[in-house]
């Protein structure tokens, strides 16, 4: 049976890591997540993260070489081959293109390619907001989840910060970035005839079952 690869596409603040862990969770994908890894890189200190740090303060992307060397050693190792979710990669057509020859090399395609598509307005409330505990990484935010004293953790009473990542000037770069260099991948997938937009705006279980339905029928169509 051929394994249902899927691309998790959509701006910061989309919600693909929580969409994402769902979907790993019920459909038994490895789940590829290439911010997590870029920033365990960061936090590690490696010669990796030293390279990327500097672009990802910044809110640009990190260099295709960088990036398309994990997402390929990821997806080389067994467990991968019976199914993927990447969520954060490919962000540009030249990846889009480094990683469709990567898998015809094992004889792999992507099966669909997942948009969740968000209001601009919305997405700024929702990354600007987002706050993390320094000393235990419990995730808050400032509208939709503070903490019950402000700055202090709930949990371990650490002290409350924002990513740099989430500086309103940094987002404002973040998204415009997705518009040119991202954006364009679903018209890249349509060509294919994977591509799928769904609706990213309401609570995540709503979201979650639009995803579901389209990933669904996707597995069933493979299993015929």
């Amino acid at each position: 049976m051929a394994g249902l690869n899927v691309i998790l596409l959509g701006p910061p603040g989309a919600g693909k890591g929580t969409q994402a862990e769902r979907i790993r969770q019920e459909f038994g994908l490895v789940h590829v997540s290439t911010g997590d890894m870029l920033r365990e890189a960061v936090a590690q200190g490696t010669e990796l993260g030293a390279r990327a740090k500097s672009f990802m303060d910044a809110g640009e992307l990190v260099p295709d070489e960088v990036v398309t060397g994990i997402v390929a050693e990821r997806l080389g190792q067994p467990d991968a081959a019976a199914g993927f979710l990447l969520d954060g990669f490919p962000r540009s057509l030249a990846q889009a293109e480094e990683l469709d020859r990567q898998l015809e090399a094992s004889g792999r395609r992507v099966t669909l390619a997942v948009a969740i598509a968000v209001p601009e307005a919305e997405l700024l409330q929702r990354l600007t907001g987002r706050r993390l505990c320094r000393q235990c990484q419990k995730p808050y935010h400032t509208v939709f989840s503070p903490p019950k004293v402000e700055n202090i953790c709930d949990e371990c009473g650490g002290e409350i910060y924002q990513r740099s990542d989430d500086s309103e000037a940094t987002v404002q770069n973040r998204l415009e970035v997705y518009r040119k260099q991202t954006e364009p991948l679903i018209g890249y997938y349509r060509k294919l005839g994977v591509p799928t937009e769904i609706d990213g705006v309401g609570h995540p279980d709503e979201i979650y079952e639009r995803i579901r339905e389209i990933l669904a029928r996707a597995r069933e169509q493979l299993d015929c």
